[in-house]
């Protein structure tokens, strides 16, 4: 067993045990790990992201969870950040640190409840989830922002699974564009390559995001083409 392998062990007896002690309640899972361990996103994720759906008090919540993870865990990092809860630590099981960061503001957004497994693990979680749809509107976001390229393999494996780009303006798309363009060949064979499962590594290294580029090159084609006709008559 890898180091990956045992590191999402690790991420969904740490899920289950947080889903067990009520501290999931008021919470939505989102992010990278939420589409692998619930969508079966064929690239590893190390993270645990949470967005707050009601309203609660951060700072006693902040102190519940410390407590509840240091019993359970080897607490290594954890802060009340400007926009964020962050709790890091480690098990006795698994090589890597588990970070889980908390949102403090409540946030509004589509979610549902699915099931988070793996197939290294024989236990399942149900949890409140992000939609497909929400995860579209926030990785578009995230690239915008940051210029990860995990954000666009997400994107891409999205659109694959038949989630459709928001309405947006066409500047907006140009601007996605123009990042998906801008990943290096070192980004696609380390940054990305490094956490892909071996099968579709290959691919990525050799035709990068040429499917999200297609996709992209139609919709601002016609966007562009309908924005001036509407400002040109």
């Amino acid at each position: 067993m890898d180091i990956f392998e045992q590191h999402e062990i690790f991420e969904i007896e740490a899920l289950e045990k947080l889903k067990n002690n009520r501290f999931l309640d008021s919470l939505v899972f989102g992010g990278g790990t939420m589409l692998r361990l619930c969508h079966d996103l064929p690239r590893y994720s190390a993270d645990l992201d949470f967005w707050m759906v009601k309203d609660i008090r951060y700072e006693p919540y902040f102190e519940r969870l410390e407590l509840f993870i240091s019993q359970s865990f080897q607490m290594t990092d954890v802060q009340i950040k400007h926009h964020t809860l962050l709790f890091e630590f480690r098990s006795l099981h698994s090589p890597r640190r588990l970070k889980i960061e908390v949102r403090k503001i409540k946030k509004e957004c589509d979610y549902q409840d699915k099931i988070a497994f793996s197939r290294f693990s024989n236990k399942q979680v149900i949890l409140k989830t992000m939609t497909l749809d929400q995860m579209m509107k926030n990785k578009i976001e995230a690239i915008l922002e940051r210029k990860a390229i995990r954000d666009g393999f997400d994107i891409e494996f999205l659109l694959r699974r038949g989630i459709n780009f928001p309405d947006l303006p066409a500047k907006q798309f140009l601007r996605l564009k123009k990042v998906v363009e801008g990943f290096t060949e070192k980004e696609f064979t380390v940054t990305l390559g490094s956490v892909l499962e071996p099968d579709i590594r290959e691919y990525y290294i050799t035709n990068r995001f040429s499917y999200l580029l297609e996709r992209l090159t139609l919709k601002t084609g016609i966007r562009e083409k309908g924005e001036w006709k509407r400002e040109n008559g």
